[in-house]
This record gives structure tokens, C-alpha cells and sequence, in this order.
């Protein structure tokens, strides 16, 4: 059989300063974890689509859009949203339907215990995924044990740091099915165990996800994931733009840019590399890259063969409006903002070590 790569555990991934003692419990009830979609524009008021924000409880993101598309009776193709929500939450996101006006009246039908019509606009495009700006989250911990002093530190710490911006276990799917999926995909060399185009799709995000968790980690050990290295690329924060900086053009400014989450490091999201690409890194930055890369050889080969392009995500994420109450001795309340792409766990796990709810049927 080919070579595959091993699924090591995700919690050894390095921590900002260290793995926290303390321990609690998220999601222990849906209202727990509270999302607020921030769209970050206005709809245009007219247009062939309609966008609905929807309160959605118990509902992942994939079955409200197939509940839109049976209830309203319009193609899958026809729906958008601009990101995945959590499935045990309470959340609030907008969707696009391909709706003409005289059978907006269509949407009494839509009735779901765990579902909400907000508010509706018209709009001249379909929401497109990756669209929003960012997610507020209101989260609460329950059945905490530990050091309420430590707690208090860390997340003190974190608005002046940043947060590793590990994708969070959402990406590798329930007991880390997706990576088990993907070794199987790897020996066998080929995408023909997948099912259809989104499950696909599904594996490869997974298979990106794993390898750049682990240059992060490797980064956050060397004690250089927030310290510019001459030959990194670099991110504008919140935006999707990259750059690099000319040997020896590294400043105060920049320097001072980077120290103050307006600018972030990047880390390689593996695929085909084009020779055309401007943002390469160079050097030590380099170097390091190459180390992961082999270590998951034949994952990124992989990649290679399905066709991925090459991408780069920064290694920190800032986080907005960070602020928490203690509720009682065991009851952490916080609420903050997150660009979109960052995951609140990746957050949480730096604050104290989680354990979560156990739902049958989910």
C-alpha cells in the first residue's frame, strides 16, 4: 500500500504561553454558543435574490439550505450563504434565494422549531461564501475548575498578542473522520472514495487545514509566529492581500504595524505552486516550510494530484471586543469578534481546556 501520512493528536498543538490548566465545558446547551453573522454591507434593495437572516438553533448552515430548497421549492444552486455556522448553537446568518417577488408569501410555508425569519431584503447578486466580514460570539463556559486568576491573565493577554489561527476540529470532522476519509484518498491515490463534488471538497479543505495547523505549531514553538523572519509573506489584516517585503526593507513602521495585528505572518496552505506566484516565501521562512511539507509528503502530493492551487492564511487572527464576566464560581461568560475564517475554539483552547457536550443524534 502507497505511504499515507499519521493523524497525531490534535491537542499536541503548541499554545501561545502554554497549555492551560484549567477545564470546562462548551456547549453543555445550544443558547451557549451564540453566533451573530456581521454582513458587513447592505443589501442593494432590488435585485432576483432575496436575502433572509435566519435565527437558526440545533440547524447546521447545509440543512437549513436544504430545508430552503425543499420548502421553497428552488434548485440547491440557486442558494448562497457566506460561511458555515455552528450545528449546536444559536446562531444568526443570512442566506440568498433566487426568489421572484410575487412568491416571497412562499417563505409562511418554511416552518422549523429550530428556525427564524429575522428580516428579508432584496439584493441585485447571490451571497457568495466568504462575503461577511466577521462573527460576534457570545459564548458561555460551564462546570469550570481551576485558577479563575489564570483565566483572567490569558485572556488580558490575548487582544495585545493575537490568537493562533489554527482551524478549529469543526474542519476535521466528527473524531477526525474527514482525516481518516483523507488517508484512505492518499494510499489509494486516487479521489474515487469521496462521494460527489462537496464531500470532496470537504476533504481537501481538511487536508490544507492539517498541514498548515501543524507549520503553525511548529512556528509558535520556535517562538516566531509573530516575529517577522526575513523571506516571510505577510497579510493586511482582514482582508484577503498579501505581501512581501524587499530584502533588508523591513522598518520600524512595518515592525511597529505587525506589533500593533494591522499586518500578520502567513503560513503556506499546500497545493500546486505556480512559478508565476509573487507570494513565495524565501529563506529561513522557507525553510521551515519545507520541513512540514515533507513531513506530510505524501498528503501534499496529494493535493498536488487533485488539482489544489497553492494559498496563504496568516498565522494569528486579532480578536474585536473581547470582554467576559464570571457568572458564578463555575460560569465563564464571554463575548467577542472575530474576522471571518477565525474559529472561537482556537480561542477557547488558549483560555482553558474544553471538553464538549456529548448530543445523541447529532
Amino acid at each position: 500500500m502507497p505511504q499515507t501520512f499519521e493523524i497525531a493528536d490534535p491537542d499536541a498543538l503548541a499554545y501561545v504561553e502554554g497549555k492551560p490548566s484549567g477545564q470546562a465545558e462548551l456547549k453543555a446547551q445550544a443558547a451557549d454558543f451564540r453566533v451573530d453573522e456581521v454582513l458587513g454591507f447592505a443589501p442593494s434593495g432590488s435585485g432576483e435574490h432575496l436575502f433572509i437572516q435566519l435565527r437558526k438553533t440545533n440547524l447546521s448552515t447545509t440543512e437549513v439550505a436544504t430545508l430552503l430548497s425543499k420548502q421553497l421549492r428552488i434548485p440547491g444552486r440557486n442558494i448562497g450563504y457566506a460561511g458555515m455556522k455552528d450545528r449546536r448553537a444559536e446562531t444568526t446568518q443570512w442566506f440568498s434565494v433566487a426568489l421572484e417577488e410575487a412568491r416571497e408569501a412562499d417563505l409562511d410555508r418554511l416552518h422549523h422549531a429550530g428556525l427564524e425569519i429575522l428580516r428579508c431584503h432584496r439584493n441585485s447578486r447571490k451571497l457568495k461564501t466568504g462575503s461577511h466580514k466577521a462573527n460576534a460570539f457570545t459564548i458561555v463556559l460551564r462546570g469550570f475548575s481551576g485558577s479563575r486568576e489564570e483565566v483572567d491573565l490569558r485572556l488580558g493577554r490575548l487582544p495585545e498578542l493575537g490568537v493562533p489561527n489554527y482551524f478549529g476540529q469543526q474542519r476535521f470532522g466528527r473524531e477526525l473522520s474527514n482525516l481518516k476519509q483523507l488517508q484512505r484518498l492518499v494510499a489509494e491515490q486516487s479521489a474515487s472514495v469521496a462521494e460527489g463534488r462537496v464531500k470532496r471538497g470537504m476533504l481537501y479543505s481538511a487536508a490544507r487545514a492539517w498541514v498548515f495547523n501543524h507549520l503553525l505549531s511548529r512556528r509558535l514553538q520556535m517562538g516566531n509566529w509573530n516575529r517577522y523572519l526575513e523571506g516571510d509573506v505577510l497579510n493586511l489584516a482582514g482582508t484577503q492581500r498579501s505581501f512581501v517585503v524587499e530584502p533588508g526593507a523591513w522598518d520600524d513602521t512595518l515592525q511597529r504595524r505587525l506589533q500593533e495585528l494591522d499586518i500578520h505572518i502567513t503560513g503556506v496552505l499546500p497545493g500546486e505552486q505556480s512559478g508565476q506566484d509573487k507570494y513565495v516565501t524565501r529563506g529561513e521562512p522557507a525553510d521551515i516550510e519545507t520541513v512540514v511539507l515533507e513531513e506530510f509528503a505524501s498528503l501534499v502530493a496529494a493535493l498536488g494530484r487533485w488539482g489544489l492551487k497553492a494559498d496563504r492564511r496568516p498565522l494569528r487572527f486579532r480578536v474585536d471586543d473581547l470582554r467576559w464576566q464570571w457568572l458564578s464560581e463555575q460560569e465563564l461568560e464571554l463575548a467577542f469578534t472575530l474576522p471571518r475564517g477565525a474559529y472561537a475554539t482556537s480561542l477557547l483552547r488558549e483560555v482553558c481546556q474544553l471538553t464538549e457536550a456529548s448530543v445523541l443524534g447529532e
